[in-house]
This record gives structure tokens, sequence and C-alpha cells, in this order.
């Protein structure tokens, strides 16, 4: 099967969400949350991350998590990684009760596509504490593509990971998984890094993100949000609408989409020094806000 028609599959059987110009949406991916240990990239954005997220919470943002949230090629067990990182997890549970969360599976937590692993292990965790089983998400389900379809133009955003264009990591991800929690782990403390992701492969890289616009112009100029590659892209509108959020794994900072009042921006949370020395997490506007008409093909 080729990318494009992998692309077409998941749009076909993507999960419809309407919006209009009140709905808030903040777009993140590729967190890779680890458990704590050196290969955790996560750990050290971890409070950028979180502070973030309480803002997006607090401001009644919907959380759209664009895939390869959690590192299970590293890590065995989301048990592990959901110990390491249990504050953030209990954050995006209140977004999960006000149903303002919405989760896509990338190829570094494909295991979720199946729902009976995502009910056994995400639904509740157990809590030490006081020896009890307590809920986490349940009745979640993660999709592999979402379509935002506005409820009075019509105009539809396509979000998915991204890896659909990216034959070795959809095919043969178990491989990659194998050789990662077997081979790259281990060399990653000392500074060698896979190969086989796109993040760190410039040439592939730039042949999947123009597999991916390859499709969108077939689609119509279809709005295309996606992650995978870690690499921002925010286009001008007549360009081809093809968004990417980046990842919250970069040196220092986190990068997201957000979409408020029909408009969509790139935005960057890092630690900032104030004048008398001390630190702050700040949000940082990259690219827009555009007007999402005016991405619409005329």
């Amino acid at each position: 099967m080729s990318s494009s028609a992998r692309l077409d599959r998941a749009y076909k059987n993507a999960m419809t969400l309407p919006f209009d110009e009140d709905s808030k949406f903040i777009f993140f991916s590729d967190c890779h949350r680890g458990d704590n240990s050196f290969a955790d990239d996560f750990a050290n954005n971890r409070n950028i991350y979180f502070h973030a997220l309480n803002h997006y919470y607090r401001e009644g943002y919907t959380y759209i998590e664009l895939g390869d949230g959690d590192e299970l090629w590293e890590n065995i067990s989301f048990e592990s990684i959901f110990e390491a990182h249990k504050n953030v997890y209990q954050l995006l549970r209140r977004f999960h009760l006000e149903k303002r969360l919405h989760m896509l599976w990338g190829n570094h937590d494909m295991v979720y596509r199946d729902p009976n692993y995502v009910d056994e292990h995400l639904s509740h965790y157990f809590e030490p504490i006081d020896g009890s089983d307590k809920a986490l998400f349940e009745g979640i389900t993660y999709h592999e593509a979402l379509i935002l379809k506005h409820s009075e133009t019509g105009q539809e955003i396509f979000c998915t990971h991204g890896h659909q264009a990216d034959w070795w990591n959809y095919v043969c991800w178990r491989i990659g998984r194998f050789l990662v929690r077997i081979l790259w782990k281990p060399l990653q403390v000392v500074g060698i890094a896979d190969p086989t992701s796109p993040a760190k492969n410039y040439k592939e890289l730039i042949r999947i993100e123009k597999r991916i616009k390859r499709w969108i112009l077939k689609k119509g100029l279809l709005i295309t949000l996606a992650g995978h590659t870690h690499r921002p892209r925010f286009p001008e509108p007549g360009q081809i609408p093809f968004f990417n959020d980046g990842s919250c794994v970069h040196p220092r900072s986190i990068t997201g989409i957000e979409i408020e009042k029909g408009k969509i921006s790139l935005i960057k949370w890092h630690i900032d020094t104030k004048p008398d020395g001390t630190l702050q997490i700040v949000r940082v506007l990259l690219e827009g806000p555009e007007k999402l008409k005016d991405y619409i093909d005329r």
C-alpha cells in the first residue's frame, strides 16, 4: 500500500469533530513521554509542557495530541511512564473528564490502535499510597486521524500523525521498536542517534513532507496538520496548507499549533530569564495568526 493510500484510508476512517469561530484547540505531538531515565527526552521539557498544559486547561482549550505522546518503543509498559509523569496524566485526565481531550496514535504508540490494550493499560492505575485502583482515562478511544469540520463553512482540517507517509515507521514499526529497545536506547547515552527516525534524518524528513504535500494537492488543498518529523511547518495562505506542530522534545522548548477565533498560529513555549535573573516559562508566537478561511481554495 502506498503512502497516498494509507493517508486516504486514515482520512476515510477519521472521526469528525465539529468546530466554529468560538472553538479553541491546542495541538501538540511527539512528546515521547518516557520513564524519566537517561533516554527520556521528554523529561528535559516536562515542566515547560506541564505549565503550558495548565494554561490551555484554564483558558478552555481542547487538547489534541497528534501521536507519539507516549514513548512505547524504548519503554515496554505504560505503567513506568505514568509513574514518571503522574502529574501530567492527572492534568490530561481533567481534560478527558470535560470532553476536551482527543488522542491520536503515531508509530511510537501504535499499540494504542488496539482498543483492548488501551482499556487494559489506560483506563485505571494502581495507587500504592492507599492500595486502591483509580480511574484514569475511562472510555477513551485513540484514533489514527481526526477531521475538524467547521459547522458553518464546512471547511475541513485533517489531523494525523504523518507516519502514513513513512513506509518503514508505519509498516515495519515492530522491527523499529525492537531495534530501538535493543540497540539504539543504550547507544543514546553516548550520543549516537537512531538513523530510522525522520527527525534525525534530514533527507528522509524531506521525502516524507513531499509525499504528504502531494497527497494534499490530490485532495484539493485540504488543510493538514501533522507531526512525526519534529520540524515545525507553517505555510502562508496560497501555499500548500501543510502544517506541522513540531515536537515537545526540542532543546529547552516545545512547539505547537493553536486554533482560536477562526485563526491558526504556530507557538513555542520555552524558559526565559527575567532582568533580575529569575527564570520564567513564556509563550512566543512564531508564525501567524492567519485566518483559516484564507486557506480555502477559491
